[in-house]
């Protein structure tokens, strides 16, 4: 079962963010963002605030329950954009961001 973060909760990660989208960089008024997790719960990933960032409710719907990693592989833009403004998600997911990158980059020359 889903559970919601609190309201202080999610209001301190938006303003970590500066109520901007971590996957598209437009800033939207809180109504409009959700949180997301990087890794998300179902495959292990938790809550902590290293693993939550800000994004606006079509990126997430666009992301799904897929890892960034995954996600952004399939976009250098969006991952170069994403890594920039999520500068405080754990090291070992931004790793994994970077790596799951340079493959994706690998298999398509």
């Amino acid at each position: 079962m889903k559970r919601p973060l609190p309201d202080a909760r999610r209001d301190r990660i938006f303003h970590r963010d500066a109520h901007r989208c971590v996957y598209c960089g437009v800033s939207f008024p809180a109504l409009e963002l959700t949180v997301d997790h990087v890794e998300p719960r179902v495959k292990g990933g938790d809550a902590s605030d290293g693993n939550l960032v800000t994004a606006c409710r079509q990126c997430n719907t666009a992301k799904g329950g897929e890892a960034a990693w995954s996600y952004l592989a399939r976009d250098p833009a969006l991952r170069a954009g994403f890594l920039e403004r999520a500068a405080h998600i754990w090291p070992r997911l931004r790793r994994a961001i970077i790596e799951a990158g340079t493959k994706a980059g690998s298999a398509s020359r």
